[in-house]
């Protein structure tokens, strides 16, 4: 079974609560928001990233640029999608 993001975060929060020496209950929700917050931010960023790189390649073929930039784009949406059904 394959893990979501929300259960990523929460288990690389206890890996930070362990590397920190606290408590596992200390926090839990604040420090898993943070570390999805921060998976979020990154993989928003690197999809405006790879968007702009297809621009740039196929800035010959306006059209196509524009369709695949348009396919890279979908990516925001799904990822607002996702963490919208996991709330």
């Amino acid at each position: 079974m394959s893990k979501n993001l929300r259960e990523r975060a929460e288990e690389t929060a206890k890996e930070i609560q362990s590397i920190l020496g606290i408590s596992a209950d200390d926090h839990p929700k604040e420090v898993a928001d943070a570390v999805e917050g921060s998976i979020i931010r990154a993989l928003i960023a690197e999809r405006d990233r790879c968007a702009e790189v297809a621009r740039h390649c196929y800035e010959h073929d306006a059209r196509k640029a524009q369709k695949v930039a348009d396919e890279i784009a979908k990516v925001r949406s799904v990822i607002v999608a996702n963490l919208s059904a996991m709330r």
